[in-house]
């Protein structure tokens, strides 16, 4: 039976969360709201309309919902012919589907940005599927991305790994019923990531990469 490797895209194969930070906090500002950084990082991970409900709460009005969206994206996009991959990123990738793991995207990311980050990863030929958000009515740290990836490969949750960065994504995966990897590359502390599911946690892909033979993938 196959294995899935399920892996979140932003701060977890990527070095753009902070990028993140930035373009949404600049939305935020233009639209008139003072968001502090950190706690725009700390949501770094959840949808958008989600992102903002989490960051603005009563303070919001879903009508300007589609305008900051739109302020982000266009600000986030002024970085799409650099976005920098996180170091071994490709050879973890090839090193997984080399051992016969299907290796799955899982990211809110929308279809333009998602070319752009494939782009930076430049592992094509490792990645078997994507999910995005626009394939699932409910985002991270709801399961149904993580269920719709096992779908795509045919794979049970018992045979599968999701790597992320954030506590959305930890939650996501152990409310599917996978093995929640954590990667701190993404800015999270270990101990959130533990308390939000991790079965094990990570400096970066490279870290993950060296020790991926006493990893829970080598007990998948």
């Amino acid at each position: 039976m196959d294995r899935a490797a399920l892996f979140d895209v932003d701060g977890t194969l990527t070095d753009t969360n902070y990028l993140h930070v930035v373009a949404w906090w600049e939305a935020l500002r233009q639209a008139g709201h003072r968001v502090p950084m950190h706690s725009v990082h700390r949501s770094i991970g959840l949808p958008g309309e989600d992102l903002l409900d989490h960051l603005l709460g009563g303070d919001r009005d879903p009508a300007q919902d589609d305008r900051l969206s739109a302020a982000h994206d266009t600000l986030y996009a002024t970085w799409f012919d650099r976005l920098p991959a996180l170091a071994s990123v490709a050879d973890l990738l090839r090193t997984l589907a080399g051992s016969g793991w299907l290796v799955v995207l899982v990211t809110s990311a929308k279809d333009r940005e998602l070319s752009a980050l494939r782009r930076a990863i430049d592992a094509d030929d490792a990645i078997a599927e994507t999910s995005t958000s626009d394939d699932v009515e409910e985002g991270k740290p709801a399961p149904e991305p993580v269920r719709h990836a096992l779908r795509l490969v045919r794979t049970p949750p018992e045979r599968a790994v999701f790597v992320g960065d954030t506590v959305w994504d930890m939650r996501a995966a152990t409310r599917a019923g996978v093995t929640a990897v954590g990667l701190l590359c993404g800015g999270i502390p270990r101990a959130d990531l533990e308390e939000a599911g991790a079965a094990a946690v990570y400096r970066d892909p490279a870290d993950l990469l060296a020790r991926l033979g006493d990893s829970p993938f080598a007990a998948t």
